[in-house]
């Protein structure tokens, strides 16, 4: 019985060490900049600085199409690039990897990696290391990679744990536009899913987020 025991809590410790070291991790990964307007519980209102992303357009359902995405961006960043140099350079990865659901579809969706839907296609980018310009970002050696450039803007923000299926996404964006409108915010964009974790994090640890440009 103490053996049992024994193990049960060394199991535990193990886990939570891991947890904790993820959490590290993650939390020395680059993050998009960002200023807090306003907060109230879930919601924040937030001021992002100007951004490039690496993006492609990738066709399927959301988790087919999130894979897919990944794998490109992934390959781009890992070193399928030319630099000005004309050799290969590892970018370092940042969070969150973001999708967006447009067309027709209010949303269907899944860090900080974006994806973007329409007509069964979806964009996903990854937000590029602060200390690169468009002058200076390696070439994607993938023609479906592309680089792209984004302004100031402004985003409102639900925040949420667990896994991010398509269902729980839609339930969140509508409680979005629910705030939004109790503030008389008028949205200029769809709704983009931000996340922020490894797929191995513990359900509750993981951080995701809905986000609306107004």
């Amino acid at each position: 019985m103490k053996n049992l025991r024994f193990k049960i809590k060394t199991t535990l410790l193990i886990s939570l060490l891991s947890v904790l070291s993820i959490g590290v991790a993650m939390a020395a990964i680059e993050e998009p900049t960002y200023r807090v307007i306003e907060k109230s519980g879930a919601f924040e209102l937030r001021a992002y600085e100007p951004k490039i992303i690496a993006e492609v357009l990738v066709s399927g359902n959301m988790k087919q199409a999130s894979n897919a995405g990944f794998k490109e961006i992934a390959g781009y960043i890992f070193g399928g690039n030319t630099s000005r140099k004309g050799s290969a350079e590892k970018i370092s990865m940042t969070t969150p990897v973001t999708m967006e659901a447009g067309g027709s579809e209010k949303i269907s969706m899944t860090t900080p990696v974006t994806m973007e839907q329409s007509n069964n296609q979806w964009r996903v980018h990854f937000v590029m290391p602060s200390k690169y310009t468009m002058a200076t970002l390696p070439k994607p050696n993938n023609s479906a990679v592309t680089l792209r450039q984004i302004p100031k803007r402004n985003y409102a923000v639900i925040r949420f744990s667990g896994f991010a299926g398509a269902q729980k996404v839609a339930n969140m964006t509508k409680s979005l536009q629910a705030w939004l409108k109790t503030k008389n915010i008028r949205s200029k964009g769809k709704a983009e899913l931000s996340r922020y974790d490894p797929p191995w994090t513990l359900p509750f640890f993981r951080r995701n987020e809905v986000m609306i440009a107004y």
